[in-house]
Order: C-alpha cells, then sequence, then structure tokens
C-alpha cells in the first residue's frame, strides 16, 4: 500500500518537473524529489515481495 502512495507522490513530483521545464523555471528540486520518490517506490516494493517470500506466500508472487 506504501508504494501506491509514494508512486503517486512520484508522478506528482514528475509533473511538475515536466511543466517548470517547459516553462524554462530551474526544475533542478523536482527532479530530485522525482529521483527520489521512484527510488522509494522500488524500495518499498522490493520490501513488499520480501515479505511475500518470507513467509512463503508463493501465490502472490
Amino acid at each position: 500500500m506504501l508504494w501506491m502512495i509514494v508512486s503517486m507522490l512520484a508522478f506528482a513530483a514528475t509533473v511538475i518537473n515536466l511543466y517548470l521545464y517547459v516553462t524554462g523555471k530551474d526544475y533542478t528540486l523536482a527532479m530530485a524529489f522525482g529521483l527520489a520518490l521512484t527510488a522509494l517506490t522500488l524500495a518499498s516494493v522490493q520490501s513488499m515481495i520480501g515479505s511475500w517470500v518470507q513467509h512463503e506466500d508463493w501465490t502472490a508472487l
């Protein structure tokens, strides 16, 4: 469930990043937030899959 929240935030940061890029403003902070939130999304998905393996829930894979 956490990965859904973080991925939505990453998507919002990416949209803001693209808007700032198109308008010619400084977009480095939005770009950093987008990349960091994308990395957090991948980490939370990896954690979720690890918990499935730890509980031997092979059907979830």
